[in-house]
């Protein structure tokens, strides 16, 4: 199959890529850096020619509100147009756990996303994750005040993007589900304890405290809105092992 990998050099991006290939499949990388734009639809076309399937697994280089609003929009507008020319039956998408369960400006954006790859009138699949072990730095200093950092203390299942990778490839060379798989880690625990436990294991001294008016990508939390709940994937990649 050839399979073209929207966001190809991106941290699941590349190991989707390498899985895909490893198992025999034509992998083609997709991003600005090798010429495919899907905000201008700048070589578009000629990556999706004659493509069994995509993955997009892009990302807003903004994270502000209207700014990824623009990004998932546009670029997936592109894109489906573009499958529609090329014949691509299979479109799938790497979205969040939680998406249709908060008022965060960035989930809203995945959700509009989702929404118009639901409404294409194509096979499709999406594939929801938990928030990744590797961005727990990340979250950290997006949450620290005056030195210290503030999260919600709610329910938190991380998974390692290697498990996420595989999810994927799994779901892209499979039958479309026309339905959401959703993917997350092996433990749940609660999100500051594991913000906790991730920057120690960094040697990171900043004190992690909970606090229930902490926001997450702008947004007030419930216990259970960025962790599933019902079936799921579930990855095999422990913090244990990730972090030892």
């Amino acid at each position: 199959m050839k399979i073209v990998v929207i966001g190809g050099t991106g941290l699941v991006g590349s190991q989707l890529v390498a899985l895909l290939r490893e198992a025999g499949h034509d992998g083609v990388v997709a991003a600005p850096s090798t010429g495919v734009d899907t905000l201008t639809g700048a070589g578009v076309d000629d990556a999706l020619a004659g493509a069994d399937a995509v993955v997009d697994v892009s990302n807003s280089p903004s994270f502000a509100d209207d700014d990824v609003m623009r990004f998932f929009t546009t670029s997936t507008g592109r894109l489906l147009d573009a499958e529609e020319r090329a014949g691509v039956r299979h479109h799938v998408v790497l979205s969040i756990v939680g998406t249709d369960r908060t008022d965060a400006g960035y989930l809203r954006a995945k959700l509009a996303q989702e929404q118009l790859v639901q409404d294409a009138g194509r096979r499709w699949s999406i594939v929801r994750a938990t928030q990744f072990f590797e961005f727990a730095k990340t979250i950290a200093d997006g949450s620290t005040v005056d030195g210290v950092v503030h999260l919600p203390p709610v329910a938190f299942q991380p998974v390692a993007s290697t498990d996420v990778a595989r999810a994927v490839a799994d779901v892209v060379t499979g039958e479309p589900l026309d339905g959401i798989l959703e993917v997350a880690g092996p433990e749940r625990l609660r999100f500051d304890e594991f913000v906790r436990l991730a920057l120690a294991a960094q040697d990171d001294g900043r004190e992690v405290v909970a606090d229930p008016e902490a926001t997450y990508f702008g947004a007030l939390l419930d216990e259970d809105s960025i962790v599933p709940r019902g079936e799921f994937r579930r990855g095999e990649v422990t913090w244990a092992r990730f972090s030892g």
